[in-house]
């Protein structure tokens, strides 16, 4: 069996460039089918879950590869809108083809989301949305069959902030008859990326992270070249890493201005940070300080995908701390790993109180998650001795190469 061997213990050192980011990259590519021709992305991550969705855009008929480090995609040959099953449950991201294959295509067939298990994730919100703009679906045992054959631009207000429904609806309504107006979408940089790649194509959409966006239909779309933007998320594991393993680190080319929640949350447990331009520079002893409470919500909040990174760092914080998870049912399941690195952690509900130990030790660990995986590697660079993470694949789905990263801050980690 696969796993990372952490020996930890030891105070980092060195710099790490950041990614492109994976919760922008695959909206990108689900947008690029709208188009009859090539899109060209930069900066696009080699991670597992781009990989999957490359593969379902294969089956479409699309061309793809890659040219160094640019991502080649030629969608003028679609000819299929079916999600194939195996590809469909194993990343949540494929529900967001629904869209766009409706887009493209005016009908779409896309098995029920999978890829986590963090939580029910219901998508009735994405479907009342599509339904808002015209689409008709039916829930069938295998998956979701959708048509539209011509979308209407209409006024769709979200119960809740769902990113994903949000994409759903940007998707659909770049092709809608007239304007569509969306209101409480998702404010995530994600969503101001998605737009400004539709736009840079030839999309007509407004008000990209804030809580109404404005898109008015066009006919058709041209070829872009477009670099993805950092990933935000990856930035913020790697500051929390620094926050409880302690040392000095560089992050270059960070996305400073979209992770200000995090700063704010560095700076109260007691980490030293400069910026310059994109660049982060952190410097921590190690056993940060305790945080009396810190509820995930949405963007500009604190994000729930740095919920386990950011536990696994107060489980040797000076003191109590309580995090109350807002967003999804089940993120506290890395829980009883940290206890069996002597974590003291107790779970009341939706929310987790940590007493901070003076020190966690070695232990194997098994990864059943993407951002839970990553926490255990933080645990693991933090404890003393050597520790094993094994299901090293949820980590890939949204790490390009965390052993290169882990690395190159001096931590000594060997894939088995």
């Amino acid at each position: 069996m696969e796993y990372l061997e952490i020996e930890g213990g030891s105070p980092l050192r060195g710099e790490v460039r950041i990614q492109g980011s994976k919760n922008a990259a695959l909206p990108i590519l689900s947008a690029a089918i709208l188009h009859h021709g090539t899109t060209v992305l930069k900066n696009c991550p080699k991670i597992i879950d781009v990989l999957y969705m490359l593969e379902i855009l294969k089956d479409f008929g699309c061309k793809v590869h890659w040219e160094e480090d640019a991502l080649v995609i030629d969608a003028s040959n679609l000819n299929d809108c079916q999600v194939a099953e195996c590809y469909g449950r194993q990343m949540r991201s494929s529900i967001m083809l629904l869209g766009s294959l409706l887009g493209r295509m005016g009908s779409a067939f896309v098995s029920y989301p999978g890829g986590c298990v963090i939580g029910a994730r219901p998508i009735d919100i994405h479907l009342s949305a599509l339904k808002d703009l015209g689409a008709v679906l039916v829930e069938e045992p295998a998956g979701l069959r959708a048509v539209c054959e011509q979308p209407v631009g209409t006024r769709v207000c979200l119960p809740f902030p769902s990113v994903g429904a949000t994409e759903n609806v940007v998707l659909l309504a770049v092709f809608a008859k007239g304007v569509t107006i969306l209101e409480n979408a998702a404010r995530e940089p994600e969503i101001g990326e998605l737009c400004r790649f539709l736009n840079s194509m030839g999309a007509r959409i407004q008000g990209a992270g804030t809580r109404k966006i404005l898109i008015e239909g066009v006919r058709e779309l041209h070829d872009t070249e477009f670099t993805i933007m950092p990933d935000r998320i990856v930035a913020g594991t790697y500051m929390l890493l620094t926050a409880v393993a302690g040392g000095e680190v560089l992050l270059r080319e960070v996305p400073v201005e979209q992770l200000d929640s995090v700063q704010m949350i560095l700076s109260d447990m007691g980490v030293l940070q400069e910026v310059r331009k994109n660049e982060l520079r952190l410097q921590s002893t190690g056993r940060p300080n305790r945080l009396e409470e810190v509820c995930t919500r949405p963007y500009p909040g604190f994000p729930t995908d740095l919920q386990s990174p950011l536990l696994s760092a107060l489980s040797l914080a000076r003191g109590k701390s309580v995090i109350r998870e807002t967003i999804f049912e089940e993120r506290f399941k890395i829980v009883e790993e940290l206890r069996r690195m002597g974590a003291d952690i107790s779970v009341e509900g939706q929310k987790a109180i940590i007493q901070g130990v003076e020190e966690l030790h070695r232990a194997e660990l098994t990864a059943r998650e993407l951002r839970g995986g990553a926490a255990l590697v933080i645990a693991a660079a933090a404890a003393r001795g050597t520790s094993r993470v094994y299901q090293y694949h949820y980590i890939a789905r949204g790490y390009e190469n965390i052993i290169k990263d882990l690395q190159s801050m001096g931590i000594v980690v060997h894939f088995r």
